[in-house]
């Protein structure tokens, strides 16, 4: 009688490769994911609302028909798993191929810091190393399965896991999230020197909470000082994709975990030129 294979249990008719039956399960971890696009959210600095950009552009790319799938490199400050409601209460699940992403309402995967925690608000205190490797752990033990777009949701700054996911990912292009300040766009200009040195494509600059609308006479008030999003697009030779407001409904959202009831315009427009420039056919 053949002896029976370790990694898929048959007797001599393995379905596997035999390379890789012989070198057993762990070559299957992330083995049958096939993702078209990369595309990587960064920011210069914190509080400018990339994990929104983040979130809003997933759900626009998933309304366009696409599948999508999220990923919080943002080990520290994990957010997406409460923009989305999507809570771990009886635990993840895994099989051969890697572990299964939770998913949302409306189908988006997502994997996150935050469901291997005991409880949410519980602090990830690991140096550089260590984030990065759970970083790499999300790209290759996650079953992402088949995916047009994967968003990389990573930390402010150009510190280990930006780098980590420069060098270890197919990074199909990156998006620069800012807000209207001197100083964001001061730091902002230095992760776009970095994607520059990386020879990684920069698809765009979005130029978040711009703005705001008051309720009462819908006068358009410009908090944070006069929109400064083109100039520095033209100075630093990359595409302007467009600004997005700060709005209280969208914080409201996110805090009920109902991110993808949010309507914006604005956004829209920044994944149609997003969808334009890494084009994939819609799912049937």
């Amino acid at each position: 009688m053949s002896e029976k294979c370790n990694t898929c249990s048959s007797a001599g008719n393995c379905s596997v490769d035999p390379e890789q039956c012989e070198k057993g399960t762990e070559t299957l971890l992330g083995s049958l994911n096939r993702i078209k696009n990369v595309i990587v959210v960064m920011s210069g600095k914190g509080g400018v609302g990339k994990s929104s950009v983040t979130a809003l552009l997933a759900c626009e790319l998933n309304q366009a028909g696409h599948k999508v799938g999220i990923l919080d490199a943002d080990i520290t400050g994990p957010s997406q798993p409460k923009a989305f409601g999507i809570k771990n209460e009886r635990g993840l699940k895994a099989t051969d191929y890697g572990i299964i992403p939770p998913v949302s309402t409306n189908g988006i995967k997502v994997i996150s810091i935050n469901f291997f925690l005991p409880n949410e608000d519980d602090p990830v205190v690991w140096r550089g190393p260590m984030l990065a490797g759970a970083v790499k752990q999300f790209w290759q033990e996650v079953d992402w399965r088949d995916l047009d777009y994967l968003i990389v949701d990573l930390p402010p700054g150009t510190g280990d896991v930006p780098l980590t996911v420069m060098q270890t990912l197919p990074v199909s292009g990156i998006i620069i999230v800012s807000s209207p300040q001197d100083l964001a766009f001061m730091v902002v200009k230095k992760t776009i020197k970095m994607a520059q040195k990386m020879n990684t494509s920069i698809l765009g600059l979005v130029e978040n909470m711009s703005y705001a609308i008051c309720p009462h006479c819908q006068e358009k008030i410009q908090m944070f000082g006069e929109p400064q999003g083109k100039r520095v697009a033209e100075e630093t030779q990359i595409d302007y994709l467009g600004e997005l407001p700060w709005d209280a409904a969208l914080n409201t959202l996110v805090d009920q975990g109902l991110i993808e009831q949010y309507e914006s315009k604005g956004m829209s427009a920044i994944a149609a030129q997003i969808m334009e420039k890494l084009p994939v056919e819609k799912l049937s």
